[in-house]
């Protein structure tokens, strides 16, 4: 079984056991930078399943749980426990997880959305308030290190006041009704018992939403969104059209769908302000399209044409070799870690080290609620209720 290493950050997981896919995800991530060692978990509700899984990663079988709350108590008390817990549930359960730790100063990476609904993400940024602990959501498309630099560009006025913005994050598995065949991600997406009321618009959606305020830093002021339910008995939303008003004048349109055949994963941010554009798509992430107004569009790449300091620190690979979706979450960890340390050492935090943290969780919860209250009311304008 694996041995403490001294330094390495202590975490602990919550759900990711065996065949679960977001899990392996975090623990790849969370292994790149070598800054944490997984020492403990409740990685099922069951205690046989965690113990199956506790096996499959070698961690300490006295350290696996089949409870949560036995886990926050026991590893609070724990000369050597956890410093840090990464929350991999479905989303129902990421408010009472995340409170067991934070209620013990135990920090929290939860994956997205925060919470199912949005009185929970409220008394959840209380909390984490209070408790002093470091709170990360896992938005990893803001670790990419093109996404950086476009917010890079933004910040530095190279696009002047931005107009329009205009994102999309289509995909295509969810086009028949896969939930009725068992499969296990499809089947608690489209519950709302534990995804939550929103279905793309909660699933995609809030990434696509997260990333369009992360690159402009605009506020959204207003929404109007019409919510569909396209495959027959689907009890969430399917697809998600969304016009957006945000503070100062700017415009948007959000478009979130898991009906979209031809459609993998195919998230893009396009940004026009009054003296240019810049354009990102997920599927070729290490290439920016700036357009100057009245010059031919120009490519940068991640590591050797353009991309300035807040690309090139995130990058870890030469040239020509792509970086993504595992990288981008392991650079919301690496940010984390950085925080981590800097607290343990008592110092603070390098002001270049950013991640998503409990603001932009509620944020995104918020924002669920308003489209879903948008739609019932037939698309009409509805302020975020922060």
């Amino acid at each position: 079984m694996s041995e403490l290493v001294a330094d390495r950050i202590r975490l602990g997981m919550v759900g990711g056991g065996r065949d679960a896919f977001i899990g392996g995800v975090h623990r790849i991530a969370s292994r790149i930078d070598n800054h944490y060692q997984l020492l403990a978990g409740c990685f099922s509700s069951s205690q046989e399943v965690s113990d199956v899984s506790g096996r499959d990663l070698r961690v300490s079988p006295d350290r696996v749980y089949g409870d949560y709350e036995a886990m926050a108590k026991r590893e609070a008390r724990l000369k050597s426990g956890i410093e840090a817990v990464a929350v991999v549930t479905p989303n129902h359960l990421h408010y009472p997880v995340a409170r067991a730790f934070l209620r013990r100063g135990i920090h929290v990476i939860c994956d997205k959305p925060l919470t199912s609904g949005l009185p929970d993400a409220k008394k959840l940024a209380r909390l984490a308030a209070r408790s002093g602990a470091i709170f990360a959501l896992t938005h990893n498309y803001t670790g990419y290190p093109m996404v950086r630099h476009a917010r890079e560009m933004v910040q530095a006025g190279e696009l002047g006041a931005v107009r329009v913005v205009q994102v999309e994050y289509p995909q295509d598995w969810l086009s028949g009704p896969l939930e009725q065949s068992g499969q296990k991600q499809a089947s608690w997406r489209t519950d709302p018992a534990r995804s939550g009321p929103g279905g793309s618009i909660g699933d995609i959606g809030t990434h696509a939403f997260q990333l369009a305020n992360y690159v402009t830093g605009l506020t959204l002021e207003r929404l109007a969104a019409d919510l569909q339910r396209f495959v027959p008995g689907r009890r969430v939303d399917d697809n998600a059209h969304v016009l957006l008003r945000y503070e100062g004048g700017a415009r948007g349109m959000l478009w979130s769908s898991q009906v979209a055949p031809g459609n993998e994963n195919a998230l893009r941010l396009r940004v026009y302000g009054e003296s240019g554009g810049l354009e990102w798509f997920q599927e070729e992430p290490n290439t920016l399209w700036h357009s100057p107004l009245g010059a031919p569009p120009r490519k940068i790449t991640r590591a050797n044409a353009g991309a300035g300091e807040a690309a090139n620190r995130v990058s870890r690979i030469p040239p020509g070799h792509p970086e993504g979706y595992l990288e981008g979450f392991a650079t919301i960890y690496s940010e984390v870690a950085q925080a981590i340390l800097a607290a343990r050492a008592g110092r603070p935090v390098d002001p270049a080290v950013q991640f998503p943290g409990i603001d932009d969780g509620v944020a995104g919860v918020a924002f669920v609620d308003a489209c879903v209250r948008s739609s019932a009311r037939d698309a009409a304008w509805v302020s975020l209720n922060l």
